[in-house]
Parts: C-alpha cells; structure tokens; sequence
C-alpha cells in the first residue's frame, strides 16, 4: 500500500490554499498553499544529500521551521528524527549516532551545543542552523515531486528511554502515523479548517505530534514567541486565534487554572492532557474555569497518543453515577486498539484486577530501532507490554496503578531511575543510590535520591554538578536523603516502594 504523511499536507493545501498554516505568536508566517511548496523546495535540497529512508534529526525548540522540516522530510522519502531539546548532549551523542542521522537540524539557540557533535558523531555529514542562510539555501531549489512510500516504511523515530536508561528508538511507520491521526478524529476532537493549535509543549513529543492532525484538517500551528509555555502569554494567544486547541501536561494545565485574573477564554476549544497523573480535584478545578473543554489521553512513544481516550463528553457527564471514578481513569481504548489488563503470562484478567497493560492495533509500532531483543520482549505474543500496571473496569474505563513501576514524570516528562542512579554512582562518596519520585503540586513529581554515602556525606553541590555533566537538568535530583542502608528483599532488589513510604 501507498502512503505517505506528506500527502497529509498536499491535501490541505489543494482544498484551503489560502488558509493560515503557521504562526509565530499572534502573527502568521505562510499559508497552506505557501507551505507546501517550501516543503516541496527543502525536501528536494534534502533529496540532493539523501536517500529514502535515510534519517535526519531535528534537535530544536518549538518554532516554524519544525513543522516544515518534518513535512519536506516525509516529502523526500526520509525519516525523522525528533529529539527532545532537553537533552545533554552526551545523550544527543548517543541518539545521532544509534539512529544514523546523516543530517542534523539545529534552532539557533542550541547550534552552538550541538555543531561540534559533527566532529564526534561519524554519521552526520553536517548540523545546519535552521535559522541561517545555509538553511535558507537549502530551500531555494526547484519543488520536488513527492516520493513514494509504503506503509512499512519508517516515518518518526522517536526516542524514549527504557527502564534500563539507554534509550531505545521506536520505529513508527508510515501506516502507524496515519493510524494515529485518524484516532485522533475517532476519539480526540473534531478539527475544522482556520481552528488553531497552540504548541506550547516541546514538538518533538506530543504536541509535535498533533501538528498532524491539524494540518490534514487545514488547521492553524501556533508557536508562541517564547517558544514554550508562558500562562501570561497563552492567554493572550487565546484573543489571537479562534477555535484553539493545546496539548499539556497536566502540571501546566494547572498553571493555567491558578493564573490570576479572568481573561476570557471563549476561543478555546479543547484541552488535551497527558503525560502524567491528573488529579481529579485539578480536573475539575480546570473545568469550573474552563468549561468542559479537557480531553484525555494516554499513550506512549511505542503507540504514539494513541491507548485510551476520554473525550469532552464523558468530562462534561456530570450526572453519570460513576463519575467521580471515570475522572480518575484515562478513558477506553481508542478505536480500533484492544486494550488488555494481564497476568504476568499474558492472561487476561477479570474486569477491576491489577496487572499489566497490553495494547495491540494499527498505531502500535513494529519494533525498536536496530534493537531486536528489546523488539521481542516489547512485542511478544503479538501485544505491546506497556510496563505500565492498572485495571479495567466493566464498561472498559482503565485506571493506571503505576506508570512504569518506577518511572517519575515531572512537568511531563519522563525521568527513568536507573540513568540518574548509574550517573551519582560516579561519585566516590556515593556507595549506594536509589532515585524515586516524589509528589508535588506544581510539577506532579520531583526527582529525590536516596544515597548511602561511602565514609563521609558527599557535599550536595558536587552531585548536582555530576548530574548536570551527563544528564538532563530536569533529571538531576531535587533532594538527596542520606540513609544508613536501603530497604531490600531476599533477594537484593532494592525495595522503592518502602523509599516512597519514607517520603
């Protein structure tokens, strides 16, 4: 079968030609028909440098450029390779050089962190400035036919860390994108040509991803000028542009609600939250200043936004005897997924049983990139073992238990214990190390270490300076608690839960 994301956009542009495609804050930069023939321009400079199926990465913040260079990569034939602009760059490092990438697109604002891992990293030929004439000459060729894919054919490559902290590439396929987006009609929200989004989370994850949607239905990306999430300037943006949508983690969809004043919010349309816990009493909070404009999500990398749903209805049925419980869930399995609650032998379990999630359905991705052992673990007996543990009630509402076991989510992001813990074990001061997370009001969870020190107590600003050489700012901890031991079973394993119970 013949697909390819690209044709996504060449429809739009065909049907709304002049319609507004992006924006940079309240002012618009092209429209439809404008885009599509950048992307038809760069995916040919592209086309000059690659082959199909080749990968390039895109290590940006939010702006413009990332949108269309997403389009002209799927244009060209090519994978994409978003990466979350967070990283250390040991950790870009590691994910160029694990993927392939022969090209590697830069914002200005982090070229300078990532030019020299050219030098470094024996596959990318050249990391170009997405804000420099290099990237201005890169379009300027003649438009390029769009080229032919097939539905197996790898569209995003997404990383995302694995409980072991090397992070594992998911291979999403042309066919897995697609699925996706019409999941996101099926069960999401309803999108009409002119309505906007307002892509205030980082796009190389989720509302990276909702870019699709809206611009197969001729819909409006919006990136504020901060390039991020600013309550002040959102609320601004929502006099800006009509029928508005925005993706958040559930601690910015907070901010919103505590931000003070009453700004109209009329040109609101949906909320979609996900990523970590929403508490019911912030969900209702949202909706008493809102109105019933939240939706829910819960996905993962490997079936992209794509497991369960819970539409504006069911937020706004109130009267439903089960309501306070369905607020808690994260909704049923998304159209066309079967989503199963199983035994550690993949049984399914009785409706309220406690197990692992399983999923399986078109959005659900082939396998890890060059990575065939995670692959047949991930994927075995035909379903995705999520890793997440929760349970299905009667009507086929889940309800996570856990995220991961042992994953901490802090303001929507995902940080995974053991690379934080490989990382103080650096430390000669440091004999023992156990990292989990910790509730808090703003940012869901922050990240505390439990350390048995080796002679003396190491001195706090050394491990926060460790952690900040080789990871992730968000992931460094924000409190370390000096123990005498940790607590473990019979067997050695380290017994989180007793660490939580002292939190």
């Amino acid at each position: 079968m013949s697909v390819n994301v690209a044709q996504l956009l060449a429809r739009s542009a065909h049907a709304y030609p002049a319609l507004p495609a992006l924006a940079r804050g309240e002012r618009a930069t092209c429209t439809y028909a404008q885009l599509a023939e950048r992307v038809s321009r760069l995916a040919a400079g592209l086309a000059l440098r690659l082959s199909p199926n080749d990968r390039v990465a895109l290590v940006m913040k939010n702006c413009p450029q990332y949108v269309e260079l997403l389009f002209a990569c799927w244009h060209a034939g090519l994978c994409a390779v978003p990466v979350n602009a967070k990283l250390h760059p040991r950790e870009l490092e590691f994910i160029l050089q694990n993927s392939g990438a022969r090209l590697c697109f830069a914002s200005a604002d982090l070229f300078g962190a990532v030019a020299p891992l050219q030098a470094s990293v024996a596959c990318v030929e050249e990391v170009i400035d997405a804000d420099s004439p290099r990237y201005a000459v890169l379009g300027a060729g003649a438009p390029l036919p769009m080229v032919a894919r097939e539905a197996q054919d790898p569209a995003w490559l997404f990383y995302t860390s694995g409980t072991t902290g090397r992070p594992k590439g998911v291979t999403l396929t042309q066919k897995n994108v697609i699925a996706a987006v019409l999941n996101y009609f099926s069960d999401v929200d309803a999108i009409a040509p002119g309505d906007a989004i307002i892509h205030a989370a980082p796009m190389s994850h989720g509302s990276g991803f909702y870019i699709l949607p809206h611009v197969a239905h001729a819909g409006l990306n919006v990136v504020p000028e901060s390039g991020g999430f600013d309550a002040p300037e959102i609320y601004a943006l929502l006099q800006a542009h009509r029928g508005v949508t925005m993706f958040a983690a559930p601690t910015m969809v907070k901010r919103l609600v505590d931000f003070p004043g009453d700004a109209a919010t009329g040109n609101l349309k949906t909320i979609v939250y996900g990523g970590g816990p929403m508490y019911v009493a912030d969900c209702k909070a949202a909706m008493a200043r809102f109105g019933y404009k939240l939706a829910q999500i819960y996905g993962q990398g490997e079936s992209p936004m794509t497991i369960t749903a819970m539409g504006k209805a069911i937020h706004a049925a109130t009267g439903h005897p089960r309501y306070e419980e369905r607020l808690a869930s994260v909704g049923q399995a998304f159209t066309g997924l079967e989503v199963m609650v199983a035994a550690d032998d993949d049984r399914p379990l009785a409706a309220g049983a406690i197990g692992e999630i399983l999923v399986r359905g078109d959005p659900v991705m082939p396998g890890y990139w060059d990575n065939p052992g995670a692959s047949a673990e991930t994927l075995r007996n035909g379903w995705l073992h999520t890793g997440d543990v929760g349970s299905l009630d009667e009507e086929g509402f889940l309800t996570l238990k856990d995220r991961s076991k042992d994953v901490i989510i802090s303001g929507g992001s995902n940080v995974y214990p053991r690379e934080v813990e490989e990382v103080l074990l650096r430390h000669p001061g440091v004999s023992e190390v156990s990292v989990v997370g910790e509730r808090d009001p703003e940012w869901g969870e922050v990240v505390v270490a439990f350390v048995v020190a080796r002679g003396a107590q190491p001195d706090k600003a050394e491990l926060d300076a460790l952690c900040l050489d080789h990871v992730a700012r968000f992931k460094r901890p924000k409190v370390y608690r000096y123990v005498e031991a940790l607590p473990k079973n019979s067997t050695g394993k380290v017994l989180k839960t007793e660490l939580r119970k002292l939190l």
